[in-house]
């Protein structure tokens, strides 16, 4: 493989694991955050205004995230009873099919997400909350999500059609029973 191609692989990898952090780190602050609003609201009696907003933000941010970094693990929902054989070209064909319409899904995203973004982006609107953070902020994780999806996407098309697949046997997270 060449080396500009084992290098951008290398490079879109690093985002999705990068962007799969993010994510993780996105739901602690989730978990915390809702953990302090239920001790002010029944311990102190004084709920907060932001909990909710703040926590639906960072979840949204989350979902996007972390799709490639889903992707990356191969933990995508997949049927393997017909076509368990990762080097079988029935599979390749089945994996083919089904990245292109993630791709197809991602670029669609990608390219309406951007232009909503920059329309709001460049408007300087906020949204109809009692905080009233910057659309921008809502409406990024759409292209920026799947930007790294439609990444990911073509580097797992890449590593279909030349064998490169990791074996989900070697997943340190699956539980094995």
């Amino acid at each position: 493989m060449s080396g500009a191609l084992r290098l951008f692989m290398s490079g879109v990898d690093a985002l999705s694991d990068g962007a799969g952090k993010i994510a993780a780190w996105c739901l602690v602050a989730i978990g915390f955050f809702i953990t302090w609003e239920v001790v002010m609201r029944y311990v102190f009696v004084a709920p907060t205004i932001w909990v909710d907003e703040v926590s639906r933000y960072l979840m949204v941010w989350v979902v996007f995230l972390s799709s490639a970094y889903v992707l990356k693990r191969q933990e995508m929902i997949t049927i393997e009873v017909l076509l368990g054989d990762p080097a079988s070209p029935k599979r390749k064909l089945a994996e083919t099919l089904a990245t292109v319409m993630l791709l197809i899904f991602a670029g669609t995203a990608v390219y309406y997400g951007f232009q909503i973004w920059l329309k709001y982006t460049l408007a300087g609107h906020t949204t109809d909350s009692y905080l009233a953070p910057p659309k921008w902020l809502t409406h990024a994780p759409v292209w920026v999500g799947g930007l790294l999806f439609a990444l990911q996407g073509l580097v797992q098309l890449i590593r279909v059609w030349r064998n490169e697949l990791p074996d989900p046997k070697d997943n340190p997270l699956e539980i094995s029973h």
